[in-house]
């Protein structure tokens, strides 16, 4: 049976800091002027109270993540952070934001689920408070919420307009028959528009075994005869991608030419690296030599690897870190966080869009033996190539 999890990954993995390992001192660095010599308040929300196990180690895993990000700030910068627990539920994380900015915070990092998210930033709309959500649905970017988690929409960009660099421009999109399937699937129509790709197919399939072992035989005879050279996979690792990418190499496209590409990441969990049919396929991931840093400083601490979305809570610091002292002791500005250049967090560079978005470096990784292959680096700046 397969079952779709969107917020797969979100509950798991405690872990503790210590010393000894490498710092990440140039996370911290801004991108742009201003930053530094300064104090920020900030209120962190997260899902702690709900009674469930994965809500707890999930808040502490944001919390330590947070804190690792306040101890590398540079010297002279100053981030007092207040922790306040949503239980994972809107009429609390709005509760708790607004008890937030009554105690004086500037801004507001997290919470985790978008419906809790779009609650506080509704609560503290007229405050002129911003929040900034570890969520990465687009539906509730905008006014004073913004999105630190990576979305479709750059990722369908960074792979179109790679694939298109080496040779690859007639796509074929197959997605879930589902709101993320439509979503990734329409995030891929536009990274392909952008990058000058032309799409010459697109099929969904039910979200069931039955309907993905169903769907097979048509999806890849409909690759083979439209033409395409870059098949995009909206599948993820805990839903359909490990039995579909079989069945469509089972199905006639072994050796046929045609490039999967993955709009998510296919080395969550690893053991996914070594399924048979995604050998070859390309996905996009965040800075992997900025990233490894920040593992094994939670694995040389504790034993295990942080959760999935610490990192977020990290960069979001980093971003506020590189604000302090740009600011007044009003709440954070919204050109600030949106300023062009950018910051630099654990997951590489990013930055924040009017409409509440993100936009990441990402690098583009092959499926090869088992291993992950760079095939291109993430960007370093906004200048550089891949954006």
């Amino acid at each position: 049976m397969i079952t779709l999890a969107i917020n797969a990954g979100l509950r798991a993995v405690k872990f503790a800091l210590g010393a000894g390992v490498l710092a990440i001192v140039t996370a911290c660095t801004p991108m742009a002027g201003g930053g530094g010599g300064g104090t920020v308040k900030v209120a962190l929300l997260v899902p702690t109270g709900s009674g469930q196990a994965g809500d707890e180690v999930l808040g502490q895993s944001l919390e330590a993540a947070a804190r690792l990000a306040i101890a590398d700030l540079g010297e002279g910068t100053k981030v007092e952070m207040t922790v306040y627990a949503t239980a994972g539920q809107p009429a609390q994380a709005a509760a708790m934001a607004k008890k937030a900015v009554d105690e004086g915070a500037q801004v507001i990092l997290g919470p985790v689920f978008a419906q809790e998210a779009n609650a506080a930033g509704v609560a503290v709309a007229g405050s002129g408070v911003n929040v900034l959500a570890f969520s990465n649905n687009p539906d509730i970017a905008g006014n004073n919420v913004f999105i630190l988690g990576p979305t479709f929409t750059n990722t369908a960009e960074r792979l179109a307009a790679y694939a298109v660099r080496t040779g690859k421009t007639n796509f074929m999109i197959a997605s879930d028959r589902n709101i993320a399937g439509e979503l990734g699937r329409d995030a891929i129509r536009r990274g392909a528009l952008i990058a000058g790709a032309t799409v010459v197919a697109s099929a969904d399939y039910e979200f069931s075994q039955n309907g993905i072992v169903s769907a097979a035989p048509q999806l890849a005879a409909q690759a083979k005869s439209s033409g395409a050279n870059a098949l995009f996979l909206t599948a993820d690792t805990a839903g359909a991608l490990p039995l579909l990418s079989q069945l469509l190499l089972d199905n006639g496209l072994r050796g046929s030419g045609v490039q999967f590409v993955g709009l998510t990441r296919w080395d969550i969990p690893q053991a996914t690296l070594s399924l048979p049919g995604v050998q070859g396929g390309l996905f996009a991931m965040p800075d992997p030599g900025r990233y490894s840093q920040f593992v094994a400083r939670y694995q040389a601490a504790n034993g295990q690897p942080p959760h999935p979305i610490a990192a977020l809570a990290y960069d979001g610091i980093a971003a506020l870190g590189a604000l302090a002292g740009s600011e007044n002791s009003g709440p954070i500005s919204r050109a600030g966080l949106t300023q062009p250049a950018g910051f630099v967090g654990v997951n590489g560079v990013f930055r924040l869009l009017g409409d509440g978005t993100n936009q990441r470096g990402l690098a583009v990784a092959q499926v090869e033996g088992g291993k992950i292959v760079v095939v291109e680096a993430a960007p370093s700046s906004f200048g550089d190539a891949g954006f």
